[in-house]
């Protein structure tokens, strides 16, 4: 199967880089799936949104990103997100922590991880 190369960055860290199949993210102008060979194009990542990267070994990832961009090429994907978590750190006791949170910021963070970790469950 055809493969790209990804690469999902927050503002303070690298959170995935590697070859993939396929990537689905929420942008403002709804839902994108990118396949090798897509056209190339820009968007805006949605403020609580959800991307899933399916690498190359058939294995889904999927993260909770608050706002950022989606570049796409014809070689590479690169997302570089405000803030994003991966499902490895979706941890529900650190979920309620954000929830609860006084600041709207933090909150939101809570808002982003559970629509991430409800998206895991699905797959």
């Amino acid at each position: 199967m055809a493969e790209f190369t990804v690469e999902l960055v927050a503002v303070d860290r690298k959170l995935w880089s590697g070859q993939a199949t396929m990537v689905t993210a929420e942008t403002t102008d709804g839902e994108l799936g990118v396949l090798p060979g897509h056209q190339p194009l820009l968007g805006e990542l949605l403020d609580n949104g959800v991307v899933t990267i399916t690498g190359s070994n058939g294995e889904r990832v999927v993260f909770g990103v608050q706002g950022g961009f989606l570049s796409v090429s014809k070689e590479k994907v690169t997302v570089l997100a405000d803030w994003a978590i991966t499902s490895d750190e979706l941890d529900p006791s650190v979920i309620e922590e954000y929830e609860a949170s006084d600041d709207e910021y933090v909150r939101a963070h809570g808002t982003t991880a559970r629509r991430a970790q409800r998206r895991m469950e699905m797959i």
